[in-house]
């Protein structure tokens, strides 16, 4: 089982938690403390060691801050989170703020008096992200100071240890390339840019560069280490010696230095008496690093993480790897979807039992290597909670007349998948069937799109909310998320909404993942994995034009579906996709599954 369902917030015991850290502030003479959802790699899913966000509120999802002042405590979170966060928060200590709406720095400002000082941990918080608070809390006399110990870490008396789990070598059957090209191509660039050195900070960038892979981060295989690489000569991998075996010295002995984290300090410290020019991503990159730089004399140049690109961009090998993940992913999905019509009405299966069944669907390939993230098994109600998770404590049981909605990823070693599914259970309504058209039509808007070259991802956003805007209904956030290659289900840069400025490119992956959420009633995703497709000519236009191709072959509910929504290309859209998710699963699944397939993918008229 890769994932528990017992209770993990705290928000009963977080009172005395946020008083312990109020007077270890005082004691530190700061009126307050930055408390962000982060660690040293800015990761999305944290180690138990850095929950440190978790401990202190009870709120357990994948982003947000709390502020925590002498006298006043609040939670800032984006729209996937506002419910969550309220429910797992004691609201008589926490006020719940909805961001980009209510910004941090406008309540420190509307808190605090001219001459106040703000501590944060200069290992958890960016370069850019401190400079703009900086600027900001600067110009109302508030000050903003790095502190050397975590305070938290202070009061926090059982915190658990940092994990070190062995790194296994990725091969280049599943990466594509070799880690020696790879570094050679990035070394070529630095030196193109006049750059001495890059310091890599974001684990999957490091997992990828070097092709290795880890178990230090739930869900996301990955290691906890730090990389130098020089413009010229070896690069250093600042990892754990536990968890390097002779399989991943033998692989990477030949080009790269291995040495302890401790070391890093030094190692950027020589490079600051150096005079070097050191290459930092000040939106990834923690600010503790470009301080310690400067402060040495090195001169911290800015720059995009230069993996993030090239990793994006999928070669030959990982689409292959894709495609093939993506079809024994199917598989395990319509066993599921199969098994869901069997029992779902009988009003015996729970949101956990539903979830642990599409575990053991996907088990049964012998080749899942984790689940991508928790599984969002939503029936009712909780599908209107964005990132919900079941615990044994708020578990519901599908019962006749809702609907089910389940999100849920794989990782293989030759790709990652991501998809979500609503079921009706029973009869649905006229009203479940009329939004859940709605959502099927802003899918397919993105599953057709057709773009030239330059089109960013908040130039396509827009598609698939038009039939909702018409409807004059919205969802808080965004269309996509890039995904990686047997690497994290949310990858950058590449991204479908209001804030993807990166250009899209041939080769990268995104979801497509529209979704409608009524609360107190229920919640609607349809979520697929496209591949960015090479520019092609059409017929009678003048310029070539790029488009996605669909790698995740599983069906949509027809139950849902209304053929009198859909316009006669969405109509034709959907059911060649159905023939094709027919044509390529059936001759993998036993007689009664068939069956099954064979009428959820029957034609819609």
């Amino acid at each position: 089982m890769y994932q528990i369902f017992e209770e993990v917030s705290v928000a009963g015991e977080s009172g005395e938690r946020v008083k312990a850290l109020q007077r270890e502030l005082k004691a530190r003479k700061l009126r307050g403390f930055l408390v962000p959802h982060s660690d040293e790699h800015q990761n999305e899913f944290l180690s138990p060691s850095a929950e440190r966000l978790a401990w202190l509120t009870g709120f357990t999802g994948s982003a947000g801050v709390a502020i925590v002042l002498d006298k006043a405590v609040a939670l800032f979170v984006d729209g996937r989170y506002v419910l969550q966060a309220r429910a797992q928060t004691d609201p008589a200590l926490f006020e719940v703020l909805q961001t980009p709406e209510a910004k941090a720095s406008t309540w420190l400002i509307g808190k605090l008096s001219r001459g106040a000082t703000v501590g944060y941990d200069p290992s958890l918080h960016t370069i850019k992200e401190i400079e703009r608070l900086t600027e900001t809390l600067g110009k109302a006399g508030i000050k903003l100071v790095p502190v050397e110990s975590n305070p938290i870490d202070a009061v926090w008396h059982d915190r658990p240890k940092p994990p070190s789990v062995p790194i296994a070598p990725h091969g280049i059957e599943y990466s594509g390339r070799s880690a020696q090209d790879k570094i050679s191509d990035l070394q070529e660039k630095l030196r193109e840019e006049q750059a001495d050195a890059v310091l890599l900070t974001m684990l999957d960038s490091i997992a990828w560069l070097f092709n290795i892979r880890g178990g230090d981060i739930k869900h996301t295989p990955v290691a906890l280490a730090y990389a130098i690489v020089p413009a010229n000569g070896r690069p250093t991998l600042f990892i754990d010696p536990e968890k390097v075996g002779d399989n991943v010295k033998g692989a990477l002995g030949d080009y790269v230095d291995l040495a302890e984290p401790a070391a890093l300090e030094g190692r950027l410290k020589a490079l600051g008496q150096e005079k070097a020019r050191v290459r930092l991503d000040p939106e990834t990159a923690p600010i503790r690093f470009g301080q310690l730089l400067e402060a040495e004399g090195a001169k911290f140049v800015p720059g995009a993480d230069p993996c993030l690109h090239p990793k994006a961009i999928k070669n030959e090998i990982e689409i292959k790897g894709a495609h093939t993940a993506h079809l024994r992913d199917a598989v395990a999905m319509a066993r599921f979807l199969a098994w869901l019509d069997e029992v779902g009405e009988r009003g015996r299966i729970d949101e956990i039992a539903a979830a642990l069944k599409l575990e053991e669907c996907r088990r049964q390939s012998g080749q899942l290597r984790d689940i991508s993230f928790d599984t969002i098994s939503a029936v009712g109600p909780n599908g209107a909670i964005v990132h919900y998770r079941p615990t044994t404590k708020n578990k519901r049981t599908l019962q006749k007349g809702s609907l089910y909605l389940i999100d849920s990823g794989a990782q293989y070693r030759d790709g990652t998948t991501d998809v979500t599914r609503t079921i009706a259970i029973g009869a649905p309504t006229a009203e479940m069937r009329r939004h859940y058209g709605l959502l099927l039509k802003a899918h397919i808007a993105i599953a057709t799109a057709r773009f030239p070259k330059g089109t960013r991802g908040q130039d396509l956003d827009p598609f698939a909310r038009k039939p909702l805007w018409e409807a004059g209904l919205d969802f808080d956030h965004g269309t996509g998320h890039g995904v990686g290659s047997y690497l994290s289900v949310h990858e950058g840069p590449q991204r479908l909404s209001r804030l993807g400025t990166v250009e899209l490119e041939p080769g990268m992956i995104l979801s497509n993942e529209p979704g409608l959420y009524l609360e107190g009633q229920y919640g609607i995703r349809l979520e697929n994995l496209v591949l960015v497709t090479p520019p092609e000519k059409i017929p009678g236009g003048s310029r070539e034009m790029m488009g996605f191709e669909t790698l995740t072959l599983v069906p949509f509910d027809r139950r849902l579906i209304d053929p009198k929504q859909l316009l006669a290309f969405e109509r034709e859209w959907l059911n060649g996709y159905h023939a094709r998710i027919r044509r390529e699963i059936e001759p993998q699944l036993l007689s009664n599954d068939r069956a099954w397939l064979r009428h959820a993918t029957a034609p819609i008229g």
